[in-house]
């Protein structure tokens, strides 16, 4: 007799060539992540040959009752760490009957900056630094706080090991491999200056890629969490009080930035960025005004600075950078439930499409 584990564990491919294709899209509150499944006739790794599906987008604060349908529109495929086999995680967006996109979606303006001529030939490099923290999923409390009561002050924790430093490794470890099997450009991990916080790097990622790669990284995290029992929260500032919060630091540079002289066009930026950081901070993620408090490794969220090597500045400049007078730069103020789409195509429009 098969147990569960043997038959959620099936190869497919062993008795047919149809695969399953998991659709992924961002519901309506722009953080809660919504997915199903279809089966598909066989394998697939070009997103334009996968077919449009629907949804009821009233259930997902989409859509009125009376015209609830929604329609899933595939942009990127990633493999399946779940399935495994030749089955897909697809991350769609989402537009009207009509062909209208929804408010709630963000990639397609983001896909139109990109496009841009004068972005595409710049090439924007995105690395995003994803900070999450692992709850306790009856009482929403850090995972390995004690019930109602606090740890030992910060500073063990972060980069900590050992079963009173680490908490959820298990977990973490788990996602890194996974996106690696997906094909997600994960670049590492690293546990945080809170306990029970933790951090993915995605990049270096090309314009739009860094967005799509973000989300299904998101969608796997929560996938596991799931199995694991506990909650995942990308709350800005989980815990008030002397604890760090999160955030989604996005480095970034241009061609011209990574090529002898970049250093003048970074500072050109950076410039650029600081006229216009009331627009940024208000599309860089909600209740990020409890994070950016002047304190905890952060800018206050109402004054723009810049500096070198300086993780009280709004954008840190790194010593290499300046060294070898090219190299990127590192925007500190998004925080960890900014939506990548918004965050990555505005910093592009600001550096290379604004005339101020």
């Amino acid at each position: 007799m098969s147990l569960l584990s043997d038959l959620i564990n099936f190869n497919l491919s062993d008795s047919t060539e149809k695969i399953i294709a998991e659709y992924i899209w961002v519901g309506g509150s722009g953080m809660d992540l919504r997915s199903k499944a279809r089966t598909i006739p066989g394998p697939v790794s070009d997103p334009a040959k996968l077919p449009k599906w629907n949804y009821d987008g009233s259930s997902t604060n989409q859509a009125p009752g009376q015209d609830s349908e929604v329609i899933l529109y595939p942009q990127a495929i990633f493999k399946d760490p779940f399935r495994r086999g030749n089955n897909i995680l697809v991350i769609c967006d989402v537009y009207t009957p009509a062909g209208e996109p929804l408010p709630t979606n963000k990639r397609h303006n983001a896909a139109k900056i990109f496009s841009h001529p004068d972005v595409a030939a710049e090439v924007p490099w995105y690395g995003i630094e994803q900070e999450y923290t692992l709850l306790q999923k009856d009482t929403n409390w850090p995972l390995g706080w004690p019930i109602g009561g606090f740890p030992g002050p910060q500073g063990p924790y972060y980069c900590g090991i050992g079963a009173d430093k680490a908490y959820g490794r298990d977990i973490v470890d788990a996602h890194y491999k996974a996106c690696l099997y997906a094909g997600i450009n994960i670049s590492g991990i690293n546990g945080e200056v809170m306990p029970g916080q933790w951090e993915f790097q995605v990049g270096p990622s090309v314009g739009i890629s860094a967005g799509d790669e973000i989300w299904a990284a998101r969608y796997i995290l929560e996938r596991i969490t799931e199995i694991a029992g506990v909650v995942v929260s990308f709350d800005p500032k989980p815990i008030p009080g002397d604890w760090n919060g999160a955030g989604a630091h996005t480095n970034y540079s241009t061609k011209s930035m990574r090529e002898d002289g970049g250093y003048e066009i970074i500072k050109k930026a950076i410039e650029k960025l600081g006229l216009r950081h009331k627009e940024h901070i208000a599309a860089y993620g909600e209740g990020n005004e409890r994070r950016l408090t002047g304190k905890h490794e952060t800018a206050d969220i109402n004054t723009f600075t810049w500096g070198v090597a300086n993780r009280g500045s709004s954008i840190r400049v790194g010593r290499d950078t300046e060294k070898e007078g090219k190299g990127y730069f590192e925007d500190r103020r998004p925080s960890s439930n900014m939506d990548p789409y918004v965050v990555t195509s505005l910093i592009a429009e600001t550096t290379l499409l604004w005339k101020p």
